[in-house]
């Protein structure tokens, strides 16, 4: 699991991880706890949330672009992080590098974790007091980005992630990075409103939509997020998704190739019903980290996340420049206003509100997400 990419993306990232590390490095470093029985001592600790251990939490996926983003902004805000690498050459590499030191210097903390494997993810988060679970499965290859097996992959690892999230004792809150395009995939919408149907965070994908059209990194994505649910229904964790749209930023068709390409899969459609939508990268860092300090009083459920709808043509040939991608020959991409206006519109009003009340008391309840 994680993303696969080469040796030079790597080398790349670990070098502007280096950079920011020294912008915000200093922090103490932490040892691991072992853990017993999760459910009943979870309640009891709950006093204990004050010094470093309630301060370290652990990312998965910690070296891909959004991973990156959110270990960077964490350690902004003064937490010790626990860095989850999926394999040792990943290790092997930072340590060549010499980036962090054995005891957590510069606050990080560099695990070996397999997705895939409950007691390597239990080691991994068991002295933390929050996960926030990244990582996501792509085409090594970069051409078609992500496939129905992947799909399957990536679910079961959410559901694993999320079981050992409530497995392990010190941990009482997830934030899982799902998508946009978990939201915005139905069909049978009538086309004589009046109104766009708005897209917000009570909308979930038509699974059968997505397969019927080979939408796998959608159907990826919508899984693997309802599994996330399933996984922490009837626990005291408290779990929450952010749902970004495609994400960009600097240098994100070096870093982020395969999920960008993979996320376009269907971008005409998503252009011409006004769902095509993008997130800066520090904004969606920024994201899973006010809405994870917000989740000590009542923020929960899922969080729609984006910067700017892409309307216009121009707009989505130069997304397209950026990766790389062409257009075909003689073919324009249909906008909402070549024929009719766009039949949604997305809302992020509910994460609009949380960021802006700083640290205001909220009136959003914490209700259970439904998804059947």
């Amino acid at each position: 699991m994680g993303v696969l990419r080469s040796t030079q993306s790597l080398e790349a990232e670990v070098e502007e991880m280096r950079a920011a590390l020294m912008l915000h490095g200093g922090g103490a470093g932490f040892g691991a706890r072992r853990s017993g029985g999760a459910a009943a001592k979870r309640a009891a600790r709950a006093e204990e949330d004050a010094g470093a251990e309630a301060r370290t939490v652990c990312v998965t996926g910690g070296t891909s672009f959004v991973g990156f983003a959110v270990v960077d902004r964490l350690l902004r805000h003064g937490y010790n992080v626990r860095l989850a690498l999926e394999t040792q050459e990943d290790l092997d590499k930072l340590r060549e590098m010499e980036m962090f030191g054995e005891n957590g210097r510069d606050g990080v903390w560099t695990v070996i974790a397999n997705v895939m494997d409950p007691v390597s993810l239990h080691e991994a988060f068991d002295g933390c007091v929050g996960v926030f679970h990244t990582s996501s499965l792509v085409d090594p290859g970069g051409i078609s980005g992500y496939t129905k097996h992947m799909a399957r992959l990536e679910t079961k690892a959410a559901e694993l992630v999320v079981e050992a999230c409530v497995r392990t004792e010190s941990v009482r809150k997830c934030v899982f990075t799902s998508s946009l395009l978990a939201c915005v995939w139905r069909q049978n919408y009538a086309r004589d409103r009046r109104f766009p149907t708005t897209i917000d965070e009570n909308c979930w994908s038509d699974e059968s939509f997505c397969r019927d059209n080979k939408l796998w990194f959608s159907l990826g994505k919508t899984m693997a997020e309802k599994a996330a649910w399933r996984a922490a229904r009837g626990t005291d964790l408290k779990l929450v998704t952010i749902c970004p749209g495609l994400v960009t930023g600097p240098g994100f068709r070096r870093r982020n190739p395969t999920p960008s390409i993979a996320y376009l899969k269907g971008a005409h459609a998503m252009l011409a019903e006004g769902l095509l939508a993008t997130a800066n990268v520090e904004s969606v860092a920024e994201a899973h980290v006010r809405v994870y300090e917000e989740m000590n009083g009542t923020a929960g459920g899922r969080y729609i996340c984006y910067d700017h709808v892409v309307r216009r043509a121009e707009e989505f040939a130069e997304l397209q420049r950026q990766l790389g991608l062409h257009a075909a020959a003689g073919r324009g991409p249909a906008t909402p206003d070549d024929d009719r206006e766009a039949r949604f519109e997305l809302c992020n009003r509910k994460l609009t509100a949380l960021m802006s009340a700083r640290r205001r008391c909220t009136y959003d309840a914490y209700f259970p997400v439904l998804y059947e």
